[in-house]
C-alpha cells in the first residue's frame, strides 16, 4: 500500500511539476518577446542608426512569439514597415536625430526587396530634411549597396569586400526525385497558361522556354532597378556599372574606391571624425532604428477624424478561417466587412503580400472587396510580391500601387494530382484496396485518374481561368485581349508592370495611403490606422508555440535546405485549383 502511494505520489508530482515547467517556459518566451519592444530615451545629440538588429517585415505578425528562435531562444525584433515609415518620417522633424548612420552588420535584415526599395526611398525622403546620411560596412553584399547607395558618403573597411557582380535565379527540380520514389505528378493547366511554371519542377529536370523567358525579363528587370539608382546616386553611367559586374572589377576595397563606388576606406573608430566634420557634439549617442520605432507612436493626431485604413494580406493564401503565417479566406473576408461597416473609415488601403494560394479563397476575398469599393475607395499598395491570387485580390481597387522591384501578375491557374501508389506499394510495402458506390467514388484515393476525371479537373481548371482574367479585365478597365496577351500565368516585375497596365503608379505604402486621401477627398482632416485582428487567448498561444517549436526543430535539421523544403511542402500542400506563384527573385 505505500508503495503504491508513493508510486501515485510521484505521478501526480511529475504531472504538476510538468505543468509548472510548462508554464514557467510560457512566462519566459512571454517575457522575451515583450522585452523585444523596449523603450529607449533618445538623446539631445543622436544619430539613428539602421543596422538590421531587427527584421523589417512586411505587415505586423499576429504570432506572439514572431522572431524567437526556439533552437537557440535568441529573440531577433520584428520591425513592421509602417513602423519603420512613420519613425524615419518623425525622425526628420526630431532636433534630437542629427542624421542617419547605415551600418548594416546586425542578424536582422529586410523581408524581400520590395522592402528594401521602400526603405531606401524612406532614407533618401529624410535627407530632405538637410540631416546627413552616411553608411558604413565591412563588406557589402548588392542589396546592403543598393540601400547604402542612398548615403552622401559611403565608407568601407580597408580589408573588406563588395559583391558587384549582377543577380541569378536558380530553381531545384524535384521530377528525379519523384521518379526515383515511384510518384507519379499528374499537373492540369490550361494551354495558355505556358508561364505557370509553379508546376515544373515536378515534371521537368529543367526550365521551360517560357519559364526562363519570364525569369530573365524579371532578373535584368530587377538588376535594372537596383544599377540605375546606384548610377543616379553614384554619378556612375549605366554601361559603366555593367562593365564592372560582368568583369568582376569590384571585389576589393581599393578596387571600390578607385571605381568611385566608395568614398574612402577607413576604421569604423574613424568614423568619429566623419561626425564631428558633419557638426555632431562628442557627447553623441546611438539610437537603432527598432528603439527608436518602439516610442514612436501610433497616429493620434486627429484622433476622432475620419480614419484611412490599412488592412493586411500578408502570406500564402489558404481557405477557412485562422490566423498566423497564411491568409486565411474567410478570416480576412470577415475582416474587410468590419472596415466596410465602420463608418469612421472612409478609405482603404490593402496591402498585399502574397504568392497567391487557393482559388476559392481568393475568390471569397475578391468578392468582400467588391463589395468595400462600392462603398468605399480601395487603394492596393504591393508588397514584394503580389502574384496569382495576390493578383486576383488586388484587381478590383480603385488603384493599384506598386513598387519598381515588386513581383506581380502570374495571372494563371493550375492543379496538381499526386499519384503515390506505386511508392507506397514498391517502397513501403502498403497497398490500397477498398469498396465504392459509384464510378469515381474513389476519385483522387485508391485509383488512378481516369480519362473522364481528368477532363472534370480540366472544365474546373478552365472554368477559373476565364474567371480571373474576366475579373481582371472588369477591375483593370481593359479589353479582354489586352488581359489574355499579358496573362498566361506570367509574372511581370513592378518595373514593367506599369506599361503593361497591371499597376497604376510606382510607390510604396506612404504613395498608397496619399491616394487613398486624395480619393477620398480628406484634406488634412485623417487618422491612419492599422486593422490588426491578432487572435487571444490561451489557445492561439499555444497553437503559435507549437508552430514555432515544429519550424525551429525543422530548421535545425535541414538548415540551408529549409528554403526548400517550405517551397515543396507549399505546393505540395495546396487543395483544388490554384493561383500560386512561389518564384521570388531575391537581392542579397
Amino acid at each position: 500500500m505505500n508503495f503504491i502511494k508513493t508510486f501515485l505520489a510521484a505521478i501526480l508530482a511529475f504531472v504538476v511539476g510538468s505543468f509548472l515547467v510548462f508554464f514557467l517556459w510560457i512566462f519566459i518566451l512571454l517575457g522575451i518577446a515583450g522585452s523585444m519592444e523596449k523603450t529607449v530615451a533618445v538623446h539631445a545629440e543622436s544619430i539613428l542608426k539602421i543596422d538590421f538588429s531587427d527584421v523589417l517585415t512586411d505587415a505586423p505578425s499576429s504570432d506572439p512569439f514572431a522572431g524567437i528562435d526556439f533552437a537557440t531562444l535568441r529573440s531577433t525584433r520584428q520591425l513592421p514597415l509602417m513602423k519603420a515609415l512613420r519613425s524615419l518620417e518623425a525622425a526628420k522633424d526630431d532636433s534630437r536625430i542629427k542624421g542617419i548612420y547605415l551600418r548594416m552588420n546586425g542578424n536582422g535584415g529586410v523581408m524581400g526587396a520590395a522592402l528594401l526599395e521602400e526603405l531606401r526611398e524612406a532614407v533618401v525622403d529624410f535627407k530632405q530634411s538637410g540631416k546627413f546620411v552616411v553608411a558604413y560596412d565591412e563588406t557589402y553584399s548588392q542589396g546592403k549597396y543598393y540601400l547604402a547607395s542612398a548615403a552622401d558618403k559611403i565608407y568601407m573597411q580597408p580589408e573588406g569586400a563588395m559583391d558587384w557582380s549582377g543577380l541569378a535565379f536558380n530553381l531545384m527540380f524535384y521530377k528525379g526525385l519523384l521518379d526515383k520514389l515511384e510518384i507519379k505528378a499528374e499537373v492540369f493547366r490550361p494551354t495558355a497558361c505556358k508561364y505557370k511554371s509553379a508546376v515544373e519542377p515536378y515534371i521537368y529536370d529543367k526550365m521551360s522556354d517560357a519559364n526562363r523567358e519570364q525569369m530573365q525579363q524579371l532578373v535584368s528587370s530587377m538588376w535594372g532597378v537596383i544599377a540605375e539608382s546606384v548610377a543616379e546616386a553614384r554619378g556612375i553611367e549605366l554601361k559603366t556599372l555593367n562593365e564592372m559586374a560582368d568583369r568582376l572589377e569590384v571585389a576589393l576595397p581599393g578596387e571600390a574606391l578607385e571605381k568611385g563606388l566608395v568614398d574612402s576606406l577607413i576604421y569604423e573608430d574613424q568614423m568619429e571624425d566623419v561626425f564631428a566634420e558633419l557638426g555632431v557634439s562628442d557627447d553623441y549617442d546611438f539610437v537603432t532604428l527598432g528603439d527608436y520605432a518602439a516610442q514612436v507612436g501610433a497616429d493620434l493626431k486627429n484622433i476622432s477624424a475620419d480614419q484611412v485604413a490599412v488592412v493586411y494580406a500578408d502570406g500564402q493564401i489558404v481557405d477557412g478561417e485562422g490566423y498566423g503565417k497564411e491568409i486565411y479566406g474567410n478570416t480576412l473576408a470577415a475582416k474587410i466587412a468590419g472596415v466596410r461597416d465602420n463608418e469612421k473609415v472612409k478609405a482603404v488601403v490593402l496591402r498585399v503580400n502574397s504568392p497567391g494560394g487557393s482559388a476559392l479563397a481568393s475568390d471569397v476575398i475578391w468578392r468582400e472587396i467588391e463589395l468595400l469599393r462600392a462603398e468605399k475607395p480601395v487603394i492596393v499598395s504591393m508588397g514584394s510580391y503580389a502574384a496569382s491570387g495576390g493578383y486576383y485580390i488586388s484587381c478590383p481597387a480603385d488603384a493599384i500601387v506598386a513598387d519598381k522591384m515588386t513581383l506581380t501578375g502570374s495571372i494563371g491557374v493550375f492543379g496538381m494530382f499526386l499519384d503515390t501508389r506505386d511508392a507506397l506499394k514498391n517502397k513501403l510495402g502498403i497497398t490500397v484496396d477498398g469498396v465504392k458506390s459509384n464510378a469515381s467514388a474513389d476519385f483522387a484515393a485508391t485509383s488512378p485518374l481516369t480519362p473522364l476525371q481528368r477532363a472534370m479537373i480540366m472544365r474546373g481548371v478552365d472554368r477559373v481561368y476565364t474567371t480571373f482574367t474576366n475579373h481582371v479585365a472588369e477591375g483593370r478597365n481593359l479589353p479582354i485581349g489586352k488581359v489574355l496577351d499579358i496573362a498566361g500565368g506570367r509574372v511581370w516585375l513592378g518595373k514593367d508592370a506599369l506599361e503593361v497596365g497591371l499597376i497604376d503608379t510606382y510607390g510604396g505604402l506612404k504613395t498608397a495611403i496619399a491616394l487613398a486621401v486624395d480619393k477620398a477627398e480628406l484634406g488634412d482632416g485623417y487618422r491612419v490606422v492599422e486593422v490588426k485582428e491578432e487572435p487571444t487567448g490561451f489557445a492561439a498561444i499555444i497553437a503559435s508555440l507549437n508552430v514555432s517549436v515544429r519550424e525551429a526543430f525543422a530548421r535545425s535539421e535541414l538548415g540551408l535546405m529549409m528554403k526548400e523544403y517550405n517551397t515543396v511542402r507549399e505546393a505540395l500542400n495546396q487543395q483544388g485549383v490554384l493561383m500560386y506563384s512561389p518564384w521570388k527573385v531575391e537581392v542579397r
